[in-house]
């Protein structure tokens, strides 16, 4: 049997030659193409790394100096953190406030905007419009809504207590009271849901129509499809909404700095400091007190409770959101 030995100019020496060929043009294209799209994008880059970036990593050093602005920074350790965990009783406060907040904001701000778009999902005459004015105070800016609410809240002419003394009950001081004042912001927060329900009507219009035909079908009614349809299928949008609502609550502060600033909130916190949330406390340190190496101590430690708690939420949404498999 003969054997037949390819010449080197062979036919597969020359598929071999032509894919090199081409890989090597290939990669040229890619480079090419990669340092165009970076030299565009390179603007952000640099806005990035030179007004957030850099921010970010002087902070980090701050935090562990005593800075003042005025005066060059001096190393002090965690002698920052030291004080604001063993003795500033503000600090302490302040994170009390805010989780207060936190805690009951959060729910009933996400429970509201699941109802209200349950409500905007159905049917109804002119549904657009009513979904236009329930969006419309997430567009209004912080300080107007903030100046807005505290016409409402006043306890001699607001519209609350005006209305509350027509059927003979007399209103509370609201951001005159301490008892008062943060369920009044938890109150406001409850009114600026346009964005949380917009995502909420979302996930309500993909959850597949063949699912709430089938239990209807079986016979389960309107509560007993909205517990085992639409809540599992409407769970990564929930998931999301709480997870930045938890992340925004934390950092609230123009409404606060507003209520407190105008004079108008019973002190300059607030009564007993009841409106003394964290970011407002950290922006006294920061712009009053000048304190900028303190004020850096307390923004790390609110980024790592942010994202401890996020890493909980995380964790946790495997026992409960529901991801349909394609």
């Amino acid at each position: 049997m003969t054997t037949l030995s390819l010449p080197d100019n062979s036919l597969k020496h020359k598929i071999s030659k032509l894919l090199g060929h081409l890989t090597q043009k290939r990669g040229r294209k890619f480079w090419r193409d990669a340092f165009a799209g970076y030299a565009l994008a390179s603007p952000w880059f640099i806005g990035f790394a030179l007004f957030t970036l850099g921010p970010i990593l002087l902070s980090i050093y701050y935090s562990f100096n005593f800075f003042q602005i005025t005066t060059p920074p001096r190393w002090i350790g965690l002698t920052n953190y030291q004080i604001l965990f063993a003795s500033d009783s503000k600090y302490h406060l302040s994170l009390y406030n805010t989780i207060y907040y936190v805690v009951l904001s959060v729910p009933l701000s996400v429970l509201n905007a699941l109802i209200l778009a349950i409500l905007m999902n159905q049917a109804i005459p002119a549904r657009s419009l009513f979904r236009t004015i329930y969006y419309l105070p997430s567009v209004v800016a912080g300080v107007a809504n903030a100046m807005l609410w505290l016409w409402i809240f006043n306890p001699r002419y607001g519209l609350i207590n005006s209305a509350l003394a027509m059927i003979g009950v007399t209103g509370p001081g609201w951001l005159f009271s301490y008892e008062w004042a943060k369920p009044a912001l938890v109150i406001m927060s409850m009114w600026s849901v346009g964005n949380t329900m917009v995502i909420f009507i979302a996930g309500l219009q993909a959850i597949p129509e063949h699912l709430v035909e089938a239990a209807e079908i079986d016979g389960a009614n309107n509560w007993q499809r909205f517990l085992n349809i639409t809540i599992p299928m409407l769970s990564p949008a929930i998931f999301f909404n709480i997870i930045t609502n938890v992340i925004a609550s934390f950092q609230i502060f123009t409404e606060v700095y507003v209520w407190t600033q105008t004079g108008t909130a019973g002190g300059s916190a607030g009564p007993r400091d009841s409106l003394l949330f964290y970011v407002l406390y950290l922006y006294q340190k920061a712009f009053r007190e000048l304190n900028m190496g303190y004020a850096s101590a307390m923004a790390w430690i609110l980024f790592a409770i942010i994202l401890i708690l996020t890493l909980i939420q995380f964790s946790a949404a495997r026992y409960w959101v529901y991801y349909e498999e394609d």
